[in-house]
């Protein structure tokens, strides 16, 4: 229980330093901003206390802003991200349904799975940062392909986080 316990603040740990001191700093044409701060909300096990969730994603949201001068435009994306997230894995659970003691990983889900669960959630992660940072839609395919882009790099990063990170 302990060295699960500090698996996951190694994991809260690396992704706030991870995306601060790395990828915020990568700039690719203006299209591509990675967003692998996300990754410790995806990967909490199924069985972790919704409110548990919630509290974890806005403090990890809370110190990306920090770090970032964002404004809450983090901490309120990653609340929205742990709001969801139980839905989502309803949405696709399996037919004998989740062991509630498993991480959503690939080893207990299967590849297909993970990349549905992962990339519906950072997709509309993605959405919100991005359109609560323009805070308008006059270029609003503009922004929808920086989602679609940044969506589909993040959830590279993430998967390989995931198997950074994921024993079980």
């Amino acid at each position: 229980m302990i060295k699960q316990n500090l698996r996951y603040i190694l994991l809260f740990i690396f992704s706030v330093l991870i995306q601060t001191l790395i990828f915020d700093r990568i700039y690719l044409s203006g299209y591509v901003t990675v967003l692998v701060y996300v990754m410790f909300t995806l990967l909490l096990p199924i069985n972790t206390n919704r409110y548990l969730v919630l509290t974890y994603a806005f403090i990890l949201g809370l110190c990306v802003d920090i770090f970032n001068s964002t404004q809450g435009i983090h901490a309120s994306a990653s609340v929205l991200l742990a709001f969801l997230r139980p839905y989502i894995l309803n949405l696709f659970a399996p037919r004998d349904d989740y062991d509630i003691n498993k991480v959503p990983a690939i080893r207990n889900y299967g590849f297909i799975w993970f990349i549905k669960y992962i990339g519906i959630l950072i997709f509309i992660h993605h959405l919100y940062v991005f359109y609560l940072e323009y805070f308008s839609f006059a270029n609003f395919f503009f922004t929808l392909l920086r989602v679609v882009i940044s969506t589909v790099v993040s959830m590279f990063f993430v998967t390989l986080g995931h198997f950074l990170f994921v024993r079980e």
